[in-house]
């Protein structure tokens, strides 16, 4: 078991990018849809100085930040904030169970943002790539 851990702590940096693209990826397409109506929804778009809007646009550029690594640690705890909040004004009014409320992927961003501001971006970072050059 000791051989398997130390085997796979190498891969630490590449699961941690995996965990930053892939969360980045998703985070996006939830601000492209509320603010490009890409990929499309019923309601139109909210107007941009809108609670809704601000967190669309927050959610579309810093979904693009998180997915290339660059200011990932103040960029994920800003989102991760954004997160706290949608579920505390949003989900947990409807019910006090994530699942019933539509919360869960509120609580989940919050959180690996929260780690990934905590741990940093991983490996194939732009943030990496800065920290070299310097």
């Amino acid at each position: 078991m000791a051989a398997l851990t130390t085997r796979l702590t190498g891969y630490a940096p590449f699961a941690l990018a995996a965990l930053r693209i892939m969360a980045g990826l998703l985070f996006l397409a939830h601000g492209s849809q509320k603010l490009l109506g890409f990929p499309p929804r019923e309601r139109p778009a909210p107007e941009l100085l809108s609670l809704f809007g601000i967190g669309g646009l927050m959610e579309l550029v810093g979904g693009i930040l998180i997915v290339l690594g660059l200011f990932t640690r103040p960029v994920a705890f800003l989102l991760s904030g954004e997160m706290a909040v949608a579920y505390f004004m949003f989900h947990a009014p409807r019910s006090p169970f994530p699942t019933l409320n539509g919360g869960d992927a509120a609580i989940l961003f919050c959180f690996v943002f929260l780690y990934l501001a905590a741990a940093g971006p991983g490996a194939f970072s732009l943030d990496e790539r800065r920290h070299h050059r310097i």
